[in-house]
């Protein structure tokens, strides 16, 4: 079954980071645990919880106002059970005490109903914005429940209510069921078509005629809807809470082998027959929350009884296997990060190799005759013009060279037309006659 258990009374985690550091201060200066609870070290789950119930209606802020001490104790009273009431953590306390307790894997947890408008708007930017911040059951609404003061509606099986529930108020249904149906299971499901964000709860019977909560699961997203359901089918059902979005992101392969960490085993699993209590908490910030609610037994399913016994018998196996790969995923990336840190220094080292040979070749050619020629001809300015001026213009050294070997022709050729040859160009020369045969025939 998903979410957490005992989920209005879990540890409000935004407040322990506070009490941590504000009323119970520092790791030397925190109470114990069980001191603050008041229950001994081998307390079971259900003593514990009692206890944190009873603690915590007596100094949640609803009923002390703004008393600074009430909000202290109320502090430090959940930080204590977000210890207890985890076995992890709890575990993880009994051998190395608060040392060894992970506080920056905490979410936010926050009672919407004793924030003012302001902090209200804040926190709901905040889940716009996709900070993880979970919210707990109002505690006026499970002080009126302990009392039994709410108005409880009668739900037949296999009937759909649809109704709309107000912000941080809740709706109680009871079911009746018998010692047959209690046998085959009991399913309850709401849904959201709107995606309203909302909390399904179940209540136990006390002795004095109230109702305490017992099992909390919030609303996901489904496809187009939020869905939450509870399942008492008869054998372990296990409830499934996403890890932090925050450690997820710092480190994506611890996030992946403790996916599995938190599918653990419901506290109740079959209910006897009788009259069973659940409720639906509107949890969104500001609206309403429209939802459909509707329970089932589960003899019309014994199919998906079996398939889901199935499937989370697969996952406990896939769990064991997942922590005997990490270890050798572990060993295996730390080889690979050594050869990808050598593969680089091994491409450098020929990058720079074939830098250096590729420098002594490019110098053999970077025109080495042309400086050794230009020192030795400093001193020849008037040949150095007259080379550089015949390179540029071809044409011009040709018509030099035509214009020397004029002046070797043969001895029979006159001084005057020596003379003529030097005076004008050979073409012009040869146009001269053509235009005087033009007047003489004329």
């Amino acid at each position: 079954m998903a979410g957490s258990r005992f989920g209005s009374f879990k540890s409000e985690k935004g407040d322990s980071a506070s009490a941590a550091a504000g009323a119970a201060g520092g790791a030397a200066q925190r109470r114990d645990p069980y001191e603050v609870l008041g229950v001994g070290r081998t307390a079971t789950d259900q003593e514990i919880k009692s206890a944190f119930r009873r603690m915590a209606l007596k100094y949640h802020p609803d009923k002390n106002g703004d008393d600074p001490i009430a909000s202290d104790k109320f502090q430090e009273v959940t930080f204590s059970y977000n210890i207890l009431s985890d076995p992890d953590k709890r575990r993880q306390y009994d051998t190395s005490g608060f040392d060894a307790i992970e506080s920056d894997s905490q979410e936010l947890e926050l009672d919407l109903s004793s924030l003012n408008t302001v902090n209200t708007v804040f926190a709901a930017l905040f889940s716009k914005l996709g900070v993880p911040i979970k919210t707990t059951v109002s505690a006026t609404v499970l002080e009126e429940a302990l009392n039994g003061s709410v108005m409880v509606s009668q739900l037949q099986l296999g009937n759909s209510v649809q109704r709309k529930v107000e912000k941080q108020l809740a709706h109680f249904y009871s079911v009746d069921i018998t010692e047959k149906q209690a046998k085959m299971g009991l399913v309850c499901r709401v849904h959201s078509n709107d995606k309203s964000k909302f909390k399904l709860l179940y209540f136990e019977l006390e002795e004095n005629g109230g109702l305490s909560l017992a099992l909390q699961e919030d609303s996901v997203k489904v496809g187009k809807v939020t869905a939450a359901g509870m399942y008492f089918l008869g054998f372990p059902v296990y409830r499934f809470e996403q890890n932090n979005l925050a450690a997820a992101a710092k480190d994506s392969d611890g996030a992946f082998f403790k996916r599995l960490d938190s599918f653990q085993p419901c506290d109740i699993h079959e209910l006897k027959p009788g009259t069973h209590f659940f409720a639906v908490y509107g949890d969104n910030f500001f609206k309403s929350a429209s939802y459909t609610i509707k329970v089932v037994c589960g003899e019309s399913f014994p199919a998906e009884k079996e398939m889901l016994r199935n499937v989370e018998a697969k996952i406990l196996t896939k769990r064991a296997e997942l922590s005997k790969f990490e270890s050798e995923y572990r060993e295996v990336l730390a080889k690979f990060t050594e050869m990808t840190s050598k593969y680089t220094q091994e491409m450098q080292a020929i990058d720079d190799l074939l830098k250096e040979r590729n420098e002594i070749h490019a110098s053999y050619t970077n025109n080495p005759s042309l400086k050794r020629s230009s020192s030795r001809n400093k001193g020849k300015s008037p040949s150095k013009v007259a080379k550089t001026d015949t390179e540029k213009h071809p044409q011009k050294e040709k018509k030099v060279k035509d214009h020397c070997m004029e002046g070797y022709g043969s001895d029979s050729d006159n001084s005057s037309e020596k003379k003529s040859k030097e005076r004008f160009p050979r073409k012009k020369w040869l146009n001269i006659p053509f235009k005087l045969d033009r007047r003489k025939t004329g």
